[in-house]
């Protein structure tokens, strides 16, 4: 869109021009300085930076990123996660640095029961990848959710089911106040002996001494952690030498621009031409 004037955040010039924010993490009310916006749009999937400040633009529809390469992002990721602990690697990195040779007998994919709390955009696609790889596959939303292939659990009741069936854990939940501490005690030990957890959601929703404890216990066998609740991660947190975990620094997926800068273009021509925009959020909702 050539006729699009674009400007810097920190040099906006006269803030009643300005109709779009394309934005992370502002300080809080600084978007209220822009008394014309039509439309706000994260550069992340996530939208809980924004869902917290009080001081909003009122009336001015919130978008998520939805776009290609960021879904693409987070399955490789999730799958590679999966695939780590389906094929025992914390188990023979252990070996590595005991310098042992042992055989760990493998398990078909069929047989492990992959568990995603989240089937959104990018909770689906991730399940359609594994599904892909023969895993058997089930998902826990907030609302019932039908996906080929994935059996479906919602809501508190169906919560301590799909974990007790689930053998690897996937958490990519929006953070809302009914996802933050999900991950616990009560719901860790849930989980059958020798599960593993991948947190690829928002770091508020693990209970990180929770975790820790489930992992000492040998109720866990394993952990990939790309979020916590501290970013970045504190030099002397326990994580970084847990000898069952995996530290990644929050990059399981990253909006990839050129495909995000379609996204964006797209739903500015939507509300230009009168249209809702697409992926608009529900903040009451937190997604």
């Amino acid at each position: 869109m050539p006729e699009l004037e674009l400007r810097e955040w920190d040099q906006p010039g006269n803030p009643e021009d300005i109709e779009y924010a394309l934005i992370w993490a502002p300080p809080r009310g600084a978007l209220r300085r822009f008394p014309n916006l039509r439309a706000i749009f994260s550069i992340g999937a996530g939208i809980d930076h924004l869902a917290s400040d009080p001081d909003l633009p009122p009336g001015v529809p919130v978008v998520r990123m939805v776009e290609p390469g960021l879904t693409a992002g987070m399955s490789e990721f999730v799958v590679m996660s999966v695939l780590y602990h389906h094929r025992f690697m914390i188990e023979y990195a252990q070996q590595q640095r005991a310098h042992v040779w042992r055989e760990i007998e493998q398990i078909p994919a069929r047989r492990r029961r992959v568990g995603i709390m989240g089937l959104g955009v990018l909770g689906g696609d991730a399940a359609d990848k594994l599904c892909g790889f023969g895993f058997d596959v089930a998902g826990w939303s907030r609302s019932a959710k039908t996906r080929p292939g994935v059996t479906s659990f919602h809501g508190p009741g169906g919560l301590v089911p799909f974990l007790n069936r689930t053998d690897i854990l996937v958490c990519l939940l929006p953070l809302t106040a009914q996802t933050e501490d999900i991950l616990n005690a009560e719901t860790l030990a849930a989980l059958p002996r020798g599960a593993a957890v991948i947190s690829v959601g928002r770091g508020r929703q693990v209970v990180e001494e929770d975790l820790l404890a489930a992992l000492d216990s040998d109720h866990l066998s394993g952990a990939t952690l790309d979020v916590f609740r501290t970013e970045p991660l504190p030099p002397d947190s326990p994580f970084w030498d847990h000898p069952k975990v995996v530290v990644t620094p929050h990059i399981a997926s990253m909006t990839i621009a050129e495909t995000a800068a379609e996204a964006v273009v797209e739903n500015i021509r939507r509300i230009e031409a009168g249209q809702p925009p697409l992926h608009v959020v529900d903040l009451a909702r937190g997604y």
